[in-house]
């Protein structure tokens, strides 16, 4: 049994994410009327912020503690899963506070592959090569990552844009259903292999397979499967109250100071994948690099293969149009990333070469979103 004292101590962030949620409960509507001014504007943009990137990062604590107790593949799954389904509920909460803004979730897929295909793997490949000279992975897990993702990002970033069926880049009701269905399909599929099929595929060579950590995490003591896993539902659930309040800073900063539109999506990815992008990082540097592989890859294609047909639902149900289909600068990057992600993932070793190139074009996307 745990002490209340000890549990306060060690979940503080719990009571400041719901001190937060009950405050924006009660005042949120009177706070956020008028954020003309620009210090309250960046006084509640920074405190909600601050708030959810402290949720984010118990959620992924607790994730990083299941993963400890379930062994891998499981562990990172998990993970995942939570992030993107934080993903998910901010970007329906944007999308409904900001009426109209139908790209906001391609603009965020985009920022998610971009920031974690090149900004996040670009620095751990980097980190990690500095301090390790060369890093081993699981080559077949990489590839099995790969190609779901390839096909999905293309039909569902790309080929909207070319489509005739329905007017600008987006899907006709058909193929959206489709659309929906494949990615649904696939990544249940994949699902199968990591979990139960082909599990050895996604850990480490010569580890075994399934093995649990047990004691400390970084800083925190890992308990029972239950107490992680409450928690870690716990968290997300303030986070879609928060996600609604954080959401008209964000449309304020778009619309009326005139901000590039796609900065929108790209600060609903930062917030999401920040705690996530650590643990990758900290991995790599630990010579982990196998993990750090499961946790991006693993990000990408379940925003690519879950995000998708969930704002699709959910654009259909509430009567919005979604705008899915890149323009030709954003389709060049994309197709770009996913070429040299191909050419990094060829061979079973990686250097810090591997990682600058990747950092340098994620720091292309960077200026492409302010200047065209």
């Amino acid at each position: 049994m745990i002490k209340a004292s000890t549990f306060l101590r060690g979940e503080w962030a719990l009571m400041v994410n719901f001190a937060t949620t009950a405050l924006f409960l009660l005042f949120g509507a009177r706070w956020l009327a008028d954020l003309s001014q620009p210090a309250w504007f960046g006084f509640v943009s920074l405190w909600l912020f601050l708030v959810m990137i402290l949720s984010a990062f118990a959620v992924v604590r607790h994730a990083e503690a299941l993963a400890a107790k379930l062994g891998e593949p499981f562990g990172t799954l998990i993970l995942t899963l939570a992030v993107t389904g934080i993903e998910v509920m901010m970007i329906a909460a944007i999308m409904y506070a900001g009426k109209g803004n139908s790209a906001l979730a391609r603009d965020a897929m985009m920022a998610v592959v971009m920031i974690v295909l090149n900004g996040m793997l670009g620095l751990s490949l980097l980190l990690g090569g500095l301090r390790h000279h060369e890093q081993n992975y699981n080559l077949q897990g990489a590839n099995a990552f790969l190609a779901v993702i390839l096909p999905l990002a293309v039909l569902g970033l790309v080929m909207p844009s070319f489509t005739v069926s329905s007017p600008g880049p987006t899907l006709s009701p058909f193929q959206a259903g489709f659309l929906v269905l494949m990615s649904l399909v696939l990544y249940g599929v994949f699902l199968g292999i990591q979990t139960f099929r082909h599990p050895d595929y996604f850990v480490a060579p010569g580890a075994r397979r399934g093995g649990k950590k047990e004691g400390s995490g970084p800083g925190h003591a890992i308990r029972s499967v239950s107490y992680h896993a409450g928690l870690l539902v716990i968290y997300v659930l303030p986070l879609v109250i928060l996600s609604k309040q954080i959401a008209v800073p964000i449309n304020h900063s778009i619309h009326v100071l005139h901000a590039p539109a796609a900065l929108g999506g790209f600060l609903v990815s930062v917030l999401i994948l920040s705690p996530e992008s650590l643990g990758a990082v900290r991995a790599a540097l630990a010579n982990e690099l196998q993990r750090s592989v499961n946790i991006l890859l693993g990000s990408v294609l379940a925003s690519i293969g879950l995000t998708i047909p969930a704002v699709l639902v959910i654009g259909y149900a509430t009567g919005q149009t979604i705008t899915l289909g890149l323009d030709a600068i954003d389709s060049t990057l994309l197709l770009l990333t996913l070429a040299l992600s191909t050419l990094t993932f060829a061979a079973a070793r990686t250097n810090v070469l591997l990682g600058a190139v990747h950092l340098l074009l994620f720091f292309a996307y960077l200026m492409f979103i302010f200047e065209r």
